[in-house]
């Protein structure tokens, strides 16, 4: 009986390992995906530093500028790099040329309902589909700590009026730390069928 016993304890023990491995060992993420997460890297990364750099050289007032001139030009370097248009939407958008189109709009909804039930947002993203035919990916964008200054909820003044003069419909701001600010978006053209 203390033989069986043993066995049928030593038995579980493995299924049991080999299933913790399993749900432990790394997704193995599809080449699309794999360019996808690259491309929206590629772009917060220089957004990142292109206002880290701003701020130190001029405080908001300078990053303020640079996202109005910078944002646009390396959105469209990086997209004309990658082959296909990435880019920054929101439900609260600061510049008009970003506004969400009906498919972006529904998955920025989700996103917040996601949060809300307590998703990690630097996690949240969608699967890549298709929609009218054209391969579509977003990943939310957390609100970080050097955003607070122009998106948050005490705007300096100063900063207020700059951003009022450069957006004069200006929806974005007063977010706290870790809300969804908005998503990265990637739309690709379906590859031609062979």
């Amino acid at each position: 009986m203390k033989k069986h016993s043993l066995i049928t304890l030593l038995l579980c023990n493995c299924f049991t390992l080999t299933a913790l491995a399993e749900t432990t060992e790394a997704p193995k993420l599809n080449p699309k995906l794999a360019q996808y997460h690259g491309a929206v890297k590629s772009l917060g990364g220089a957004l990142m530093s292109e206002m880290k750099a701003a701020l130190a050289a001029g405080g908001g007032l300078k990053a303020i500028e640079i996202c109005h001139s910078k944002a646009a030009e390396i959105a469209e370097k990086i997209s004309q790099e990658q082959g296909f248009k990435v880019g920054r939407t929101s439900l609260k958008i600061r510049n008009d040329k970003n506004a969400p189109d009906a498919w972006e709009t529904e998955q920025l909804q989700k996103f917040e309902a996601r949060k809300q039930a307590g998703e990690d947002p630097a996690k949240i993203e969608t699967e890549i589909v298709e929609v009218d035919g054209k391969l579509r990916y977003m990943k939310a964008i957390p609100l970080q700590d050097t955003c607070l200054s122009c998106h948050g909820d005490k705007v300096a003044p100063e900063s207020a009026t700059k951003i009022q003069t450069l957006y004069p419909t200006d929806k974005a701001t007063g977010f706290k730390l870790g809300d969804i600010r908005g998503a990265f978006t990637i739309t690709e053209n379906m590859p031609a069928k062979k």
